[in-house]
C-alpha cells in the first residue's frame, strides 16, 4: 500500500508541476504530462524503475484510453455513424491501407521478413486516438474541418484494430499455442489453435453487441432504483471494466470493446449519466497514461544507436504526413488545415502498444524489436505535439494570410458592425436574414469553407474565421461592437467564446444558441443569460396553431404560449441544480412539469376581458 500511495504522490505532483509550465508556454497538455513522465522516469529522476514496473504502470493507465472510447462511442449512435460513412470509408480506409503499405514496401525493400513487415506496418499505420482528440478539444477544433477529418479517419483506425489483432495470429510462426514467454497472457483461448483464436476474437466482439443491447440497460435500470449515485457509478465502471476484461481474455484491445459498447448504448436512457460519471475517472487517467508513455521511453536504446532509432521515427513520420497531406489536398483542405491535419496524425498509436504485444506473443517478433518498436511510438507521440506547437505559432500564422482558400477576409475585414454574429448555418443564418430584413447589418464569421463559397454566391458577406479565437474577434470589431450572438452548432467551441468575451470583451452583451437543455445548463453555470434553445420556439409555435385550429381564442392561445415558455424558462432555472443526478432531476422535473400544467390551466380558466375578444378577427387569426 505504502508503494502504491508513493507512487501516486509521484504522478500527481509531477502533473501538477509540469502541466501547468506546458501549458503557459503554449504547449498543450499532452506534451506536459510526457516531459513530466519523462522527468520521473527512470532516465532522469528514477522515480520508476525501468522494465517490469514502468510497462505493469502502461497497462494499468490504459484505462484511461479505455473511458475515453467508451465515452466517445456514447457520442455516435448508430444514425450518426452512417451518417459518416464518406468520412470512415472514403477517407480514413483509404489512409489506413496506403500507410500500411507504403510502410510495409519500405519495411520488405529494407529486407525485412515480410511477416514481420506487415504486422509492423499495420500497427504503425493507426494514430493516437487519445493526443489527437484531446488537442482538438483542447483548441476548440472539433467543429472545424480538421476536427471532422481528423475525427473520421481516428474512427475507422479503431475499427480498423479488429482485423489488425485478428490478422496477426495467422503471421505466428509457432502453430496452435504461443510462445513460453507469453503463457498465460491470453487466459481462456492460449491453448487453442490460431484460427480457434481468432474465431474468438470475433465471436467476443459479438458477445459485447448482444451486452450491449439487452444486458446493460436491465443492469442500469435495476441499479438507479436504488437512488444512489455512487452506485450506478460503480455500474458504470463494472461495464467499462468488465468490457475490458472479456477484450484482454481474447488479445484484442480493451479500448476497442468499450468503443463498441458506447456505440451501443449511444440511444440509451443512461448515456448522460454514464458520461457525466465516467468523465472525471476519463481526464485523470488520460494524464497519467501520457505520463507512463513518458516514463517507459527507453533512452538506453535510443543512445545505443540514436542515427537509426531518430531516422526510423522522422521517416514513419514523414510517411504518415505525405499520405494525410495527398488526402487533405483531395478533399480541399486549406494550406493551414491540411498541415494540422496531417501533422496532427502523423504520430504512432497507443493502440500500437497492444499490437506489438500481441505480436510478441505469437513470436511474429522479437523482444528486442519490440523494444525499439515502442521507444520510436513514443517518441511519435512526443515529436508531434512539439511539432504542431511550431505548426499553429510560426508557421499557419504565415501561411493563411495569403492563402485564398481560407477565405483571407479573415485578416482583412474591412466593415465595423454593432452587431457580431458566429456561424451562419441552419440556425444563425435565420438570424442573419431576420435582422438584415429589418435593417441591421452583422459581420458575419463562419468556419466552413464550402458553406462560405455557397453564402457568397447567394449574396451573403460571409468571412472565414474561427470566432473562438481572440484575434479574429478583434479582426471583426468585437471591441467596438455592441452585441455578440454565437450560432456555433459546437458547445465546446461556444463556451470559449463565452470565456473570451469575459476577458477580453466584457462590454459586449452575449446571445447564445443551445441545442437543447443539457447545453442550457452548461451554459448557466458559466454565467450565460441570454441562452435560446433551437427547438423551443418553434416547438411552441406548433403547438400554438394545433390551438388555434381546435377553436382556441386567437389572443388565449398567444397568452397560454408566453406562459408556458415562461414556466419553462423557471424551471430551467431551478433544474440545472439536479443536471448530474440523474433521479432527483426525473423527480423535479415530474414536479415542475405538474406545476406548469396546473397553472397554465388555472390561465385557461381565466375570465379574459371582452378586449380580448378583437383579437379573434379573421385577419388576426390568419396573421398570428
Amino acid at each position: 500500500m505504502t508503494g502504491f500511495l508513493l507512487s501516486a504522490i509521484i504522478f500527481i505532483s509531477a502533473a501538477i508541476l509540469f502541466v501547468p509550465i506546458a501549458k503557459k508556454l503554449g504547449m498543450g497538455s499532452v506534451l506536459g504530462y510526457l516531459i513530466a513522465g519523462i522527468v520521473i522516469g527512470p532516465y532522469l529522476l528514477g522515480f520508476i524503475e525501468s522494465g517490469n514496473q514502468g510497462q505493469d504502470i502502461m497497462h494499468t493507465t490504459e484505462f484511461g484510453v479505455v473511458i475515453m472510447l467508451f465515452l466517445i462511442g456514447l457520442e455516435l449512435d448508430p444514425e450518426n455513424l452512417w451518417k459518416m460513412r464518406d468520412l470512415i470509408l472514403r477517407v480514413g480506409l483509404f489512409q489506413v491501407v496506403l500507410t500500411a503499405a507504403l510502410l510495409f514496401g519500405v519495411a520488405v525493400f529494407l529486407g525485412i521478413d515480410w511477416k514481420i513487415s506487415l504486422a509492423i506496418s499495420l500497427s504503425m499505420a493507426l494514430s493516437s486516438t487519445a493526443i489527437v482528440l484531446s488537442s482538438l478539444k483542447e483548441n476548440h477544433q472539433m467543429g472545424s474541418p480538421v476536427g471532422k477529418m481528423s475525427f473520421g479517419v481516428l474512427l475507422m483506425q479503431d475499427i480498423a484494430v479488429i482485423p489488425i489483432l485478428a490478422i496477426i495470429p495467422l503471421l505466428a510462426t509457432v502453430t496452435g499455442e504461443l510462445g513460453a514467454e507469453s503463457h498465460g497472457e491470453n487466459g481462456l483461448i492460449e491453448s487453442l489453435p490460431t484460427w480457434a483464436q481468432t474465431l474468438s476474437i470475433f465471436g467476443a466482439i459479438g458477445l459485447v453487441v448482444l451486452l450491449g443491447k439487452y444486458g446493460f440497460g436491465p443492469l442500469l435500470k435495476w441499479v438507479s432504483k436504488t437512488h444512489l449515485r455512487e452506485l450506478f457509478t460503480a455500474s458504470a465502471l463494472l461495464i467499462v471494466f468488465g468490457i475490458s476484461w472479456l477484450m484482454q481474455v481474447v488479445g484484442l484491445s480493451p479500448a476497442l470493446g468499450a468503443f463498441i459498447a458506447g456505440v451501443i448504448l449511444a440511444n440509451s436512457p443512461y448515456r448522460h449519466a454514464l458520461e457525466s460519471d465516467l468523465e472525471p475517472f476519463k481526464g485523470l487517467l488520460l494524464g497519467v497514461f501520457f505520463m507512463a508513455v513518458g516514463a517507459t521511453i527507453n533512452f538506453n536504446l535510443i543512445l545505443a544507436d540514436p542515427l537509426t532509432i531518430f531516422s526510423i521515427t522522422l521517416g514513419i513520420m514523414l510517411i504518415k504526413t505525405l499520405v494525410l497531406l495527398m488526402i487533405g489536398k483531395l478533399r480541399k483542405l486549406s494550406v493551414g488545415q491540411n498541415l494540422s491535419f496531417a501533422i496532427g496524425l502523423s504520430q504512432v498509436s497507443e493502440f500500437s502498444f497492444v499490437t506489438y504485444a500481441f505480436a510478441l506473443q505469437f513470436e511474429v517478433i522479437d523482444l528486442g524489436l519490440s523494444d525499439q518498436l515502442m521507444a520510436i511510438t513514443a517518441l511519435t507521440m512526443t515529436f508531434t505535439p512539439l511539432a504542431t506547437l511550431v505548426l499553429d505559432k510560426l508557421l499557419i500564422p504565415k501561411l493563411e494570410t495569403g492563402d485564398p482558400a481560407t477565405g483571407k477576409e479573415e485578416e482583412v475585414i474591412h466593415e465595423k458592425n454593432q452587431v457580431i454574429l458566429l456561424g451562419f448555418g441552419n440556425f444563425g443564418s435565420t438570424v442573419g436574414r431576420f435582422l438584415r430584413a429589418n435593417g441591421v447589418e452583422c459581420t458575419i464569421l463562419d468556419y466552413d469553407p464550402d458553406r462560405i463559397d455557397f453564402l457568397r454566391k447567394m449574396g451573403f458577406k460571409v468571412y472565414f474565421g474561427d470566432g473562438s479565437q481572440v484575434n479574429v474577434l478583434k479582426t471583426a470589431g468585437a471591441e467596438e461592437a455592441k452585441i455578440l450572438v454565437s450560432a456555433i452548432d459546437t458547445p465546446s467551441q461556444t463556451l470559449q467564446v463565452i470565456e473570451i468575451c469575459k476577458e477580453h470583451f466584457p462590454h459586449l452583451e452575449v446571445l447564445v444558441r443551445a441545442k437543447n437543455r443539457y447545453d442550457a445548463y452548461e451554459l448557466m453555470e458559466n454565467g450565460v443569460r441570454n441562452i435560446y434553445r433551437e427547438h423551443l420556439d418553434t416547438s411552441v409555435r406548433m403547438g400554438e396553431d394545433v390551438l388555434r385550429k381546435m377553436g382556441f381564442r386567437a389572443h388565449t392561445v398567444h397568452r397560454l404560449a408566453a406562459q408556458f415558455k415562461k414556466y419553462d424558462e423557471e424551471s430551467l432555472q431551478i433544474l440545472v441544480n439536479y443536471k448530474n443526478d440523474e433521479n432527483e432531476y426525473i423527480q423535479n422535473a415530474k414536479k415542475h412539469i405538474e406545476q406548469q400544467e396546473n397553472l397554465l390551466s388555472g390561465e385557461l380558466m381565466k375570465k379574459f376581458s371582452l378586449n380580448d375578444h378583437a383579437w379573434d378577427s379573421d385577419s388576426l387569426k390568419e396573421d398570428s
